[in-house]
């Protein structure tokens, strides 16, 4: 992988005690009821110049992200936030739990060389989903407004001997966390100050050599790379060379990965008989217990005795349940022949290129783009068939209608996925919990 280093960090609190009022979850995942709750805990929460307008994503005002510039630089000269003078790395762990099952995930907070994407001697930083203009606008004026770096990437590295990992876990077991939060969503935070050098060195040496995969944070990457070329000629040992992430050994016995469903609306024509109608020779569908929250046990059943890929199919007018698979071999080859026999088999991939685009978009919604929700729990999909409020409303309007369950998307096929340089669909994994922002920001001035 690209060098791993130690950083020169921003921190609440000179990086000690409870900070649990002064960070924030991810602002892709925030809204202004939530943005606005958080500052009212604090109002030097850091999702005030994280999130510097709503909705998350998009590109906002100039004015925009000159205040949370502002707003940054005025907490730094007041003392709310320290820079580190000396570099380090940070041991950290959340505690979750996660389908029944407690967990204790741990990484390494540092900082990589900032290269760009695809595979290069030595290892590199590779991408698995598609990104978007949006996100990349929006994080793009924010940086080069603030010149910093406000929360990391989210980076797995395949540690197949585990050294990486007990390392980590070494200083973990080793002594109290430095600093602690919890933001009472049921994940603690803890974190482990490394400054010494042995550590540091022995931990950048267990890395050589590995491909670093980004779990999440992809357009925050594709940002970094932006902003370091936007530079032109600088100094080798210019703070934008590097990029702050989190990163986790998939050997990590706290790695936990979840599933993201689709729910799908907005078309013209759909009722679930025309569904199953019209996808008849590329689907097959056979109705199941009509108990939504037995979609797992059942999809297991099913694709033990067809040994293919297989849905769970949630129809929100009539609340029935059915199974569904394809109904012919690789049913992407045909279109994708160039793509990878991973990456046709991924369940995302057969959902967005053949049921979206090959069934609902010509069929049943005369040729034109679909909405879609991407909620992750079963819980979240009837919620949004009830139209509550979820954080993950169908996109571009248009009443849910139909959802196809998923399973998680296995970890092999993210690492063989990414190493043959491909990319999957948007919202193809789901690496719980999400690293919370502002334990460490990294300045790029």
């Amino acid at each position: 992988m690209p060098a791993v280093h130690p950083f020169q960090a921003v921190q609440y609190n000179q990086g000690k005690g409870d900070v649990s009022s002064l960070v924030a979850p991810p602002y892709d995942v925030l809204d202004a009821a939530s943005k606005r709750a958080l500052l009212e805990k604090d109002r030097s929460n850091v999702v005030g110049i994280d999130l510097p307008h709503v909705p998350a994503k998009e590109l906002g005002s100039a004015q925009a992200y000159e205040g949370a510039a502002a707003s940054f630089a005025s907490m730094l000269d007041s003392g709310v936030l320290f820079k580190r003078e000396k570099p380090a790395m940070f041991a950290y762990r959340q505690g979750f739990d996660f389908h029944g099952k407690s967990y204790q995930r741990c990484g390494m907070a540092c900082t990589l060389d900032t290269v760009a994407f695809g595979p290069r001697e030595g290892g590199g930083v590779l991408a698995h989903e598609q990104t978007f203009g949006g996100p990349k606008e929006d994080r793009m004026a924010l940086m080069k407004a603030s010149k910093c770096q406000f929360s990391p990437i989210f980076g797995l590295h395949p540690d197949e001997d585990g050294l990486g990992t007990a390392i980590v876990r070494k200083v973990i077991d080793s002594r109290p966390a430095d600093m602690t939060a919890d933001l009472g969503d049921g994940v603690t935070h803890e974190i482990w100050t490394i400054d010494d050098d042995a550590t540091i060195n022995a931990y950048a040496d267990a890395l050589v050599g590995e491909d670093v995969f980004v779990a999440d944070g992809h357009h925050r990457y594709t940002t970094a790379i932006d902003y370091l070329a936007s530079l032109g000629e600088i100094a080798e040992d210019h703070p934008a060379r590097r990029t702050m992430f989190v990163l986790v050994s998939m050997a990590d016995e706290g790695l936990a990965i979840g599933p993201t469903h689709r729910v799908l609306g907005g078309m013209e024509d759909y009722s679930i008989e025309k569904f199953i109608e019209v996808g008849q020779g590329l689907l097959n569908v056979e109705p199941i217990e009509n108990d939504p929250q037995k979609f797992e046990q059942q999809i297991d059943t099913i694709a033990q005795r067809e040994h293919t890929n297989v849905f769970g199919v949630y129809d929100f007018a009539t609340g029935l349940c059915y199974g569904a698979w394809p109904a012919i071999a690789d049913p992407l080859e045909e279109k994708f022949p160039d793509q990878s026999k991973p990456w046709r088999s991924l369940d995302v991939a057969l959902i967005q290129h053949m049921i979206v685009e090959e069934i609902c978009q010509p069929e049943l919604n005369k040729g034109n783009p679909i909405s879609w929700a991407f909620p992750h729990t079963i819980d979240e999909v009837l919620s949004i068939g009830r139209g509550d409020e979820t954080g993950s409303s169908i996109a571009g309007g248009g009443k849910p209608q139909i959802a196809i369950i998923v399973r998680p998307t296995p970890l092999e096929a993210v690492r063989d996925i990414s190493r043959a340089n491909e990319r999957m669909p948007q919202k193809s994994t789901f690496f719980y919990p999400k690293i919370a922002t502002g334990l460490w920001l990294n300045p790029l001035a």
